[in-house]
């Protein structure tokens, strides 16, 4: 009988199913999607030499599609990098000046009859502190400790759910991990100033998927989603392909995968020996180097002058040649 054909009653009156019953509290069916759901490919994504997050999938993905799902958690974890880089100066200095009063001094901006139209409208909840930004990037309204605090723990918390760290802990991030980071992060901003950031602030930019990166590094960082190319052992994983193709069936398989832009070549391959395995093969040889010195040091051939050392010393006794003295008596 297949599991399709039984029904709930049917597969508690089984011993097996029973107990799984009493032991969850759910249905048989649920634990077994669970247990299927969990057998998935699992691909370790780097960038160049650098591990970047686990991603789950199945041999039969398409691989275009499975490049444009890779790139975009790519992209949006170095969207959350960026909007974290921008909250401690957003807790020390506040807002970020308009574009044409950005970098002059108060004097200039006094002659130039510049105003900033939004310092009333983004007042931090709590009040402002002044803090003055000495690169003129931002209002110097900076928001109380208590706001700060607010800002700089939520922005711990986000980087640590998309961090690098994961990839240790054998953690998968998903889409969905990193619109929970974003969502942390805005919730801090909007807690922070509830009139919103001016729509010219830089973090606001990146919420609204408004941002400008050209002529920044962050640029040559993102990888867009139609130029997405996946490696793996050296070859181009091409679309129209699964990955089935390159990997075989076998759901429980570990690869390690390296994203760049389509066109720029094959990247480095995999090293044979981790830089970790290489440390350790180094610290096992030169124990062993330091024991064998010891070894040497510590040697006494002392004993082989000794008289129970002496294999002849039998056979003398035997023949009566013990004890003779050559000298004169």
């Amino acid at each position: 009988m297949s599991l399709k054909a039984w029904d709930a009653p049917e597969v508690l009156h089984h011993g097996f199913f029973t107990f799984i019953y009493c032991l969850y509290g759910t249905s048989p069916f649920c634990i077994l999607n669970i247990f299927t759901e969990r057998i998935m490919v699992q691909l370790h994504v780097k960038r160049g030499e650098e591990s970047q997050f686990l991603f789950n999938t199945t041999v039969d993905a398409p691989l275009e599609t499975l490049s444009e799902q890779i790139a975009t958690v790519y992209n949006a974890r170095l969207k959350v990098d960026r909007i974290c880089s921008e909250f401690p100066e957003l807790a020390d200095h506040g807002v970020t000046l308009p574009p044409n009063m950005q970098g002059l001094t108060e004097e200039q901006i006094f002659e130039l009859k510049l105003k900033d139209e939004w310092e009333d409208r983004c007042v931090p909840c709590g009040g402002p502190e002044f803090n003055k930004d000495e690169i003129g990037r931002r209002n110097g309204q900076a928001p109380n400790q208590r706001m700060k605090e607010v800002l700089r723990k939520t922005m711990e918390e986000a980087k640590a759910l998309v961090s690098k760290k994961q990839v240790q802990a054998g953690v998968c991030v998903t889409m969905e991990t990193v619109k929970e980071a974003l969502d942390q992060l805005r919730g801090a901003v909007m807690i922070v100033y509830p009139m919103d950031l001016p729509p010219h602030d830089p973090i606001r930019m990146e919420f609204e998927n408004q941002e400008d990166l050209s002529g920044t590094q962050a640029s040559m960082q993102v990888v867009p989603v139609g130029q997405a190319q996946l490696w793996w052992a050296g070859k181009e994983m091409q679309r129209g392909k699964k990955l089935q193709d390159y990997i075989g069936k076998n759901e429980k398989t570990k690869i390690v995968v390296k994203i760049q832009k389509r066109g720029q070549g094959a990247p480095a391959r995999e090293p044979l020996v981790t830089e970790e395995q290489q440390k350790q093969m180094m610290m096992h040889y030169y124990k062993r180097q330091e024991e064998l010195k010891k070894l040497d040091e510590v040697e006494d051939n002392s004993h082989l002058h000794s008289d129970w050392s002496d294999r002849q010393a039998l056979k003398r006794q035997f023949q009566g040649l013990t004890n003779i003295k050559w000298g004169p008596r």
